[in-house]
Protein backbone atom coordinates (compact mmCIF):
# COMPACT_ATOMS: atom_id res chain seq x y z
CA UNK A 1 0.00 0.00 0.00
CA UNK A 2 1.23 3.44 -0.63
CA UNK A 3 1.17 5.56 1.93
CA UNK A 4 0.57 9.85 1.99
CA UNK A 5 0.26 10.55 5.97
CA UNK A 6 2.70 8.13 7.55
CA UNK A 7 6.19 6.57 6.38
CA UNK A 8 7.08 3.25 7.37
CA UNK A 9 10.41 1.54 7.56
CA UNK A 10 11.59 -2.20 8.08
CA UNK A 11 14.89 -3.24 9.35
CA UNK A 12 16.01 -6.34 11.33
CA UNK A 13 12.57 -6.80 12.47
CA UNK A 14 11.67 -3.84 13.70
CA UNK A 15 8.92 -1.33 11.42
CA UNK A 16 8.85 2.15 12.25
CA UNK A 17 5.57 3.90 11.88
CA UNK A 18 6.39 7.47 11.61
CA UNK A 19 3.31 10.25 11.42
CA UNK A 20 4.27 12.47 8.40
CA UNK A 21 2.28 15.54 8.56
CA UNK A 22 4.64 17.31 10.53
CA UNK A 23 2.66 20.80 9.16
CA UNK A 24 -0.10 20.43 11.41
CA UNK A 25 1.84 18.62 14.21
CA UNK A 26 1.02 14.83 12.65
CA UNK A 27 -2.78 15.89 13.58
CA UNK A 28 -5.19 12.90 12.76
CA UNK A 29 -7.41 12.80 9.81
CA UNK A 30 -9.28 10.47 8.01
CA UNK A 31 -6.96 9.56 5.87
CA UNK A 32 -3.75 9.01 8.52
CA UNK A 33 -6.23 6.98 11.15
CA UNK A 34 -6.63 4.47 7.97
CA UNK A 35 -2.97 4.15 7.53
CA UNK A 36 -2.38 3.72 11.10
CA UNK A 37 -4.63 1.00 11.24
CA UNK A 38 -3.39 -0.71 7.81
CA UNK A 39 0.21 -0.30 8.94
CA UNK A 40 0.18 -1.53 12.24
CA UNK A 41 -1.93 -4.62 10.79
CA UNK A 42 0.56 -5.50 8.02
CA UNK A 43 3.57 -5.64 10.29
CA UNK A 44 2.10 -7.47 12.97
CA UNK A 45 1.81 -9.88 10.70
CA UNK A 46 5.98 -10.10 10.35
CA UNK A 47 7.58 -7.49 12.50
CA UNK A 48 9.02 -8.48 16.26
CA UNK A 49 8.01 -5.36 17.17
CA UNK A 50 6.27 -1.90 16.05
CA UNK A 51 7.58 1.48 16.79
CA UNK A 52 4.94 4.66 16.59
CA UNK A 53 6.86 7.78 16.34
CA UNK A 54 6.15 11.52 15.05
CA UNK A 55 7.94 13.20 12.15
CA UNK A 56 8.93 16.60 13.03
CA UNK A 57 8.89 18.61 16.42
CA UNK A 58 5.45 16.99 17.30
CA UNK A 59 4.71 13.15 18.10
CA UNK A 60 0.53 13.99 17.27
CA UNK A 61 -1.59 16.69 18.26
CA UNK A 62 -4.79 14.88 18.45
CA UNK A 63 -7.73 15.12 16.20
CA UNK A 64 -7.18 17.16 13.24
CA UNK A 65 -10.44 19.78 13.48
CA UNK A 66 -9.87 21.03 10.14
CA UNK A 67 -10.56 17.70 8.43
CA UNK A 68 -12.69 18.91 5.35
CA UNK A 69 -15.74 19.01 7.95
CA UNK A 70 -17.39 21.36 10.02
CA UNK A 71 -15.77 20.10 13.63
CA UNK A 72 -19.52 21.37 15.45
CA UNK A 73 -21.26 18.94 13.07
CA UNK A 74 -19.53 16.04 12.40
CA UNK A 75 -20.68 13.01 13.37
CA UNK A 76 -17.74 11.74 16.30
CA UNK A 77 -19.51 8.84 17.23
CA UNK A 78 -18.92 7.82 13.74
CA UNK A 79 -15.66 8.58 13.37
CA UNK A 80 -15.16 7.48 16.97
CA UNK A 81 -16.33 4.00 16.27
CA UNK A 82 -15.07 3.35 12.59
CA UNK A 83 -12.08 5.28 12.52
CA UNK A 84 -10.13 5.21 15.98
CA UNK A 85 -11.25 2.25 17.39
CA UNK A 86 -10.04 -0.09 14.17
CA UNK A 87 -6.87 1.62 14.77
CA UNK A 88 -6.30 1.43 18.46
CA UNK A 89 -7.24 -2.53 18.61
CA UNK A 90 -4.97 -2.98 15.57
CA UNK A 91 -2.25 -1.84 18.26
CA UNK A 92 -3.69 -3.21 21.45
CA UNK A 93 -4.58 -6.69 19.24
CA UNK A 94 -0.92 -6.76 17.73
CA UNK A 95 1.32 -9.45 18.89
CA UNK A 96 4.01 -8.03 18.56
CA UNK A 97 5.51 -5.19 20.95
CA UNK A 98 4.21 -1.81 20.15
CA UNK A 99 6.71 1.43 21.39
CA UNK A 100 5.45 4.70 21.22
CA UNK A 101 8.97 7.05 20.64
CA UNK A 102 7.01 10.30 21.64
CA UNK A 103 9.45 12.87 20.26
CA UNK A 104 6.96 15.93 21.25
CA UNK A 105 3.87 17.26 22.52
CA UNK A 106 1.00 14.04 22.14
CA UNK A 107 -1.89 16.14 22.72
CA UNK A 108 -5.70 14.87 22.92
CA UNK A 109 -6.04 11.53 20.84
CA UNK A 110 -2.51 11.81 19.94
CA UNK A 111 -1.67 11.16 23.67
CA UNK A 112 -4.42 8.43 23.87
CA UNK A 113 -2.37 7.21 21.00
CA UNK A 114 0.89 6.84 22.54
CA UNK A 115 -0.70 5.34 25.69
CA UNK A 116 -2.20 2.47 23.72
CA UNK A 117 1.18 1.39 22.94
CA UNK A 118 2.65 -1.88 25.38
CA UNK A 119 6.10 1.26 26.29
CA UNK A 120 6.23 4.66 26.16
CA UNK A 121 9.64 6.25 25.49
CA UNK A 122 9.67 10.04 25.43
CA UNK A 123 12.29 12.63 24.89
CA UNK A 124 12.32 15.20 27.85
CA UNK A 125 11.47 17.97 25.69
CA UNK A 126 7.85 16.40 25.15
CA UNK A 127 4.33 16.84 27.21
CA UNK A 128 1.36 14.81 27.88
CA UNK A 129 -2.13 16.62 27.21
CA UNK A 130 -5.73 15.88 27.67
CA UNK A 131 -6.67 18.97 25.89
CA UNK A 132 -10.13 17.72 25.35
CA UNK A 133 -11.86 19.89 27.72
CA UNK A 134 -9.96 22.93 26.36
CA UNK A 135 -12.84 22.61 23.32
CA UNK A 136 -15.95 21.16 25.24
CA UNK A 137 -15.37 17.52 25.00
CA UNK A 138 -14.04 13.69 27.34
CA UNK A 139 -11.28 12.36 26.74
CA UNK A 140 -11.39 9.88 23.87
CA UNK A 141 -10.00 7.31 21.62
CA UNK A 142 -9.37 5.29 25.07
CA UNK A 143 -8.21 7.73 27.09
CA UNK A 144 -11.07 7.09 30.07
CA UNK A 145 -10.15 3.65 29.82
CA UNK A 146 -6.03 3.74 29.77
CA UNK A 147 -5.41 6.90 31.73
CA UNK A 148 -6.98 5.75 35.26
CA UNK A 149 -4.96 2.38 35.17
CA UNK A 150 -2.06 4.14 34.26
CA UNK A 151 -1.90 6.64 36.77
CA UNK A 152 -5.79 6.27 39.13
CA UNK A 153 -7.91 8.18 39.42
CA UNK A 154 -7.25 11.20 41.63
CA UNK A 155 -4.67 12.26 38.60
CA UNK A 156 -6.50 11.06 35.52
CA UNK A 157 -9.10 13.16 36.57
CA UNK A 158 -7.48 16.17 37.07
CA UNK A 159 -5.71 15.67 34.07
CA UNK A 160 -9.09 15.49 31.73
CA UNK A 161 -10.61 18.73 33.95
CA UNK A 162 -7.32 21.06 33.89
CA UNK A 163 -5.98 20.22 30.31
CA UNK A 164 -2.46 20.68 32.33
CA UNK A 165 0.35 19.87 29.82
CA UNK A 166 2.07 17.09 31.85
CA UNK A 167 6.09 16.73 31.24
CA UNK A 168 7.61 13.37 30.09
CA UNK A 169 9.71 13.81 33.75
CA UNK A 170 6.04 14.17 35.41
CA UNK A 171 4.63 11.39 33.32
CA UNK A 172 7.18 8.61 34.12
CA UNK A 173 7.06 10.08 37.42
CA UNK A 174 3.22 8.80 37.80
CA UNK A 175 3.32 6.51 35.76
CA UNK A 176 2.11 6.73 32.63
CA UNK A 177 4.93 6.33 30.97
CA UNK A 178 8.04 4.01 30.93
CA UNK A 179 10.88 6.58 30.44
CA UNK A 180 12.03 10.32 29.61
CA UNK A 181 15.13 10.34 27.99
CA UNK A 182 17.40 13.12 27.09
CA UNK A 183 16.27 14.71 23.73
CA UNK A 184 20.23 14.44 22.53
CA UNK A 185 20.22 10.54 22.90
CA UNK A 186 16.42 9.79 22.33
CA UNK A 187 16.49 8.46 19.17
CA UNK A 188 19.68 6.05 19.51
CA UNK A 189 17.73 4.81 22.87
CA UNK A 190 13.72 4.21 21.74
CA UNK A 191 16.19 2.18 18.66
CA UNK A 192 18.24 0.20 20.82
CA UNK A 193 15.04 -0.55 22.80
CA UNK A 194 13.51 -1.47 19.47
CA UNK A 195 16.65 -3.58 18.39
CA UNK A 196 16.42 -5.13 21.95
CA UNK A 197 12.96 -6.27 21.58
CA UNK A 198 13.46 -7.21 18.05
CA UNK A 199 15.99 -10.01 19.05
CA UNK A 200 13.96 -11.16 21.96
CA UNK A 201 11.94 -14.37 22.84
CA UNK A 202 8.78 -13.43 20.23
CA UNK A 203 6.53 -16.23 22.21
CA UNK A 204 6.80 -15.15 25.60
CA UNK A 205 6.06 -11.31 24.80
CA UNK A 206 3.12 -11.71 22.85
CA UNK A 207 1.85 -13.81 26.37
CA UNK A 208 3.34 -10.90 28.50
CA UNK A 209 0.54 -8.75 26.71
CA UNK A 210 -1.94 -11.81 26.87
CA UNK A 211 -1.78 -11.75 30.47
CA UNK A 212 -1.57 -8.30 31.01
CA UNK A 213 -4.36 -7.37 29.67
CA UNK A 214 -6.39 -10.05 30.93
CA UNK A 215 -5.56 -9.64 34.47
CA UNK A 216 -7.84 -6.14 35.16
CA UNK A 217 -10.86 -8.47 34.16
CA UNK A 218 -9.65 -11.78 35.51
CA UNK A 219 -10.04 -13.02 39.49
CA UNK A 220 -6.94 -14.35 40.88
CA UNK A 221 -8.04 -18.12 40.39
CA UNK A 222 -8.73 -17.26 36.54
CA UNK A 223 -5.56 -15.23 36.25
CA UNK A 224 -3.06 -18.05 38.22
CA UNK A 225 -5.00 -20.50 35.41
CA UNK A 226 -4.27 -18.22 32.45
CA UNK A 227 -0.20 -17.65 33.29
CA UNK A 228 -0.19 -21.92 33.79
CA UNK A 229 -1.94 -22.01 30.32
CA UNK A 230 0.56 -19.11 28.76
CA UNK A 231 3.95 -20.77 30.55
CA UNK A 232 3.12 -24.06 28.84
CA UNK A 233 3.29 -22.44 25.59
CA UNK A 234 6.16 -20.60 26.40
CA UNK A 235 7.76 -23.44 28.01
CA UNK A 236 7.47 -25.87 24.40
CA UNK A 237 9.46 -23.20 22.23
CA UNK A 238 12.68 -22.99 20.84
CA UNK A 239 13.35 -19.60 22.42
CA UNK A 240 13.18 -20.78 25.86
CA UNK A 241 15.06 -24.11 25.47
CA UNK A 242 17.91 -21.72 24.20
CA UNK A 243 17.58 -19.21 27.07
CA UNK A 244 18.15 -22.05 29.29
CA UNK A 245 20.95 -23.33 27.64
CA UNK A 246 22.79 -20.18 27.38
CA UNK A 247 22.19 -19.04 31.11
CA UNK A 248 23.95 -22.41 31.87
CA UNK A 249 26.88 -21.81 29.63
CA UNK A 250 27.21 -18.19 30.65
CA UNK A 251 26.53 -16.30 26.97
CA UNK A 252 23.69 -14.20 25.56
CA UNK A 253 21.02 -16.45 24.03
CA UNK A 254 20.47 -16.23 20.12
CA UNK A 255 16.53 -16.03 20.08
CA UNK A 256 14.63 -16.99 17.02
CA UNK A 257 11.03 -15.68 17.78
CA UNK A 258 9.49 -19.21 17.77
Amino acid sequence: MQYETIRVAREDGVAVVTLDRPAVRNALNTQMRAEITHAVRDAAASARVIVLTGGGRAFCSGQDLGDGVNAATADLERTLRDEYEPMLHAIHDSPAPTIAAVNGAAAGAGASLALACDVVIATQSAVFVQAFSRIGLIPDAGGTYVLPRLVGLARAMGSALFADEISAAQAMAWGMIYEAVPDSDFEAHWRARAAYLAKGPTVAYRNVKRAMHASFDNSLKDQLALEAKLQTQCGSTRDFKEGVLAFLEKRKPSYEGR
